[in-house]
């Protein structure tokens, strides 16, 4: 092994109870994740009810926001949560064999104000950035956590379009005070 300095190894030690990681011919993706499909597929069916009330919660918001802005981000929010469902769905039965079935049940509670749905929905993003985390640890190769990983940034993206209406409303606010 090639050293940087005596006694210095390049490539990094690893502790004993994970010996020889990538052994020749081995790929990484085969590596055990401390999460288990299981874990992972049972959250995949909460995710997918998850992103139907978003989707329902999200069109209530763009019908009460105050301006065409806050309209047009909200809706391309509703429409990654939709494409949210359609990748949940595929990996689901792409790894069972079985599609999930929708209960058709999915409802959501009215915000008290637009702006207190917006503060709901941001702090409903992270926590749902939570979750998927979880999922995305459970599943067995890259093909699939890759999927995970755009819905994770997305919610990312999401939180951050939130705080941007926040901000807004916060201006408007200002402006409306100083006139």
């Amino acid at each position: 092994m090639y050293r940087i300095m005596p006694g210095m190894p390049l490539l990094p030690h690893f502790p004993e109870h994970m010996p020889n990681l990538y052994p020749y011919g081995q790929m990484r993706d085969q590596i055990p994740s401390y999460k288990s499909l299981q874990e992972a597929l049972e959250l995949i069916k909460q995710a997918v009810s998850g992103e139907r009330e978003d989707e329902l919660f999200y069109s209530y918001l763009i019908s009460i926001a105050p301006s065409a802005e806050d309209k047009t981000i909200i809706a391309s929010i509703r429409e990654d949560e939709r494409k949210h469902n359609r990748m949940f769905r595929k990996i689901y039965k792409d790894l069972t064999g079985q599609t999930i079935q929708a209960d058709g049940g999915e409802s959501f509670e009215k915000p008290k104000s637009y702006i207190d749905g917006v503060r709901r929905a941001l702090f409903g993003e992270l926590a749902a950035m939570e979750r998927y985390r979880d999922i995305r640890a459970g599943l067995p190769n890259r093909y699939y956590r890759d999927m995970v990983f755009e819905i994770l940034t997305d919610e990312l993206k999401h939180a951050d379009k939130y705080n941007y209406i926040l901000n807004l409303d916060l201006r408007r606010m200002i402006k409306h005070a100083h006139e």
